[in-house]
Parts: structure tokens; sequence; C-alpha cells
């Protein structure tokens, strides 16, 4: 084995330099999940309840989703009625501007318990079964998505199935060409709505699937393959370029998130329209997963160019 000598000046300079730009380091109790290829997922830790109460604890999650767009919270405690991720979205819809969830029962309210459930001849969503589930971004399907959700795991797959993959948007997008995006960003795609998520007679609706947020800074991507169908020559050449960056991105540039990196009592929360997310096989009929969406906003016409993207 070869050592590589390194004079100890050289590593002072090194150490004097790097704690002189405090940009470089991770804010106090936060770490990345590093992946190769990909973007970083930072890590928080909420050793218990009382963490919620910290404003700088919340400040960082909202301050990371909007760097980021993606968060894991390693929780220190025991919380199967997930009250720490309850009393986390009301904190940021209070201190920073997000939306209030939507709520998906009577019984449940802002909550969507994610597990299989017994075969039935009803429409169920893909979610709620053990198939693998292609990749997409959450409530696509609905005029106004959500722009944030997170995941609880409450029980993890015991069996190795299970896995939460990503892909990042802004990576795929910026291998695509202006003219693609400035068409996805017109209203010339047709949606359908899933069975299992109809509301009245609506099947299908008309839009775009990118969009600008309100401080034009992050391009929203809305998607889910077996839904969406071009309707102009321009939209079909669009897409087209769309998908083969994305079946390029998906040969490198994917996070697999396993059960030992997505253990129970983690959350993950992640901007809706900056990543795209699927789910291979389920293995373990226990497996858990808690959900909740929060800050539905319209998809807003592009404001001209991408810059940014």
């Amino acid at each position: 084995m070869r050592f590589l000598r390194v004079p100890l000046n050289r590593i002072d300079q090194s150490v004097r330099k790097l704690h002189s730009s405090p940009h470089l380091l991770p804010p106090r109790g936060s770490r990345c999940l590093s992946f190769d290829h990909a973007p970083s997922i930072p890590e928080l830790d909420a050793h218990d309840l009382v963490s919620i109460e910290n404003k700088g604890h919340v400040r960082q999650v909202h301050d990371y989703l909007r760097s980021h767009g993606a968060l894991k919270v390693k929780l220190g405690f025991l919380d199967p009625d997930s009250d720490y991720l309850y009393q986390l979205v009301l904190s940021l819809h209070k201190n920073h501007g997000h939306g209030l969830p939507s709520t998906h029962s009577l019984t449940k309210g802002w909550f969507w318990d994610v597990r299989p459930q017994p075969e039935t001849i009803e429409h169920r969503a893909i979610s709620e079964t053990m198939s693998n589930f292609p990749w997409h971004t959450d409530s696509c399907y609905e005029t106004a998505p959500a722009k944030f959700f997170a995941l609880h795991v409450l029980q993890h797959d015991r069996f190795g199935g299970g896995t939460l993959s990503l892909l990042n948007v802004d990576r795929l997008l910026h291998s695509i060409s202006p003219w693609a995006k400035l068409a996805l960003s017109e209203p010339e795609f047709r949606i359908a709505v899933p069975p299992e998520f109809s509301k009245g007679n609506q099947e299908s609706f008309i839009g775009s699937l990118l969009s600008t947020d309100e401080q034009g800074q992050h391009v929203r991507l809305r998607f889910r393959e077996d839904i969406v169908r071009p309707l102009t020559p321009r939209a079909n050449s669009a897409y087209d370029e769309l998908m083969n960056a994305f079946f390029q991105h998906k040969k490198t540039k994917i996070q697999n998130l396993r059960s030992e990196a997505l253990p129970q009592g983690s959350i993950i929360l992640m901007d809706n329209g900056r990543w795209l997310h699927s789910r291979n096989h389920v293995r373990d009929p226990g497996r858990h997963l808690r959900r909740v969406r929060w800050d539905a906003r319209p998809f807003q016409k592009h404001s001209g160019h991408f810059a940014e993207v």
C-alpha cells in the first residue's frame, strides 16, 4: 500500500479555507445523503417531538425544500400517529406561507395510509397495491397539483421491495431544448383522471406539463405516462424529446432509496414538481407509509423563457 505525503501546512490552509466559507458547510444537525451521478439529499434529525417547536428546525426544513426540493428527516422517537409531520406542515403554513393540505377522508383528515389492500373488483390507487408504480408526480391528474408531499415510514418493506426511486426534474429538463420546454408549457395535452380519483363526470382535462412557480425560480413538471396524451404535432414532438431524455437519464441519474435508506421512523419530504418518483414491487404485505400532500397550486402560464433550467 502506498501513502501520499501531504505537508501539514497545506492541510491547515485547506481547513482554514473551508471554515472561512460557511456556505460550504451544512447547517448544524444536518447531513447530506450522497448518491453517484445525482444531487445529494439533505438529512435532518428530530430527536423528539419538541423539535417541531424550534423555529430554526422548521426553517431548515423550508430552506432545504426550497434549495434542494427534497429532505429526509430521521425521527428519534416513536410517532405512530405522525404528530411530528402534522405539526411540521402546520408550522410551514404559519411561518413560511405553505398552503394547507387537502383532506383525504373524514376519518384520516390530511393523511393517506399507503399499504397493500385486499384484492377487490373496485378501482384502487396503484399505491395501494403491491405492483410496480411507474414514474410520476403526485396528483398530476389535478388541475392544481400539490406542490409538496411527504411520506412517513411506519413500517418499511422487510423483504427488500418497495424501493422509492427519484429522478431530478431540473437535470432532466436541462437536457432538452428551450423550444421543447416552451411547447411542454402550452395547454396542448390531454390528461386523464384515473377512475379511482374521478370526481363527478370529469374524465380528463386539457393542460400543460410544465409551469413556473410564482417567483419564476423553479420549473414544475407534472407527469404520468399512462394518462398523458399530446394533442398537437408540436406537443407530440416536444413530448418525444422529453421522453428520450427521460429514458437516457434513467440509466445513470436515478437515486434508489431502499429500506435501509428509509427505515421505520424516517420521513421524506419532496417538492412534487421538481422530482419524479417511482416504486418497484412491494414484497412485504405489512409495508405501511403515511402520506400527506399540501400547497396545491394551479399550473401557471410560462414566463416566456426557461433560463433557470
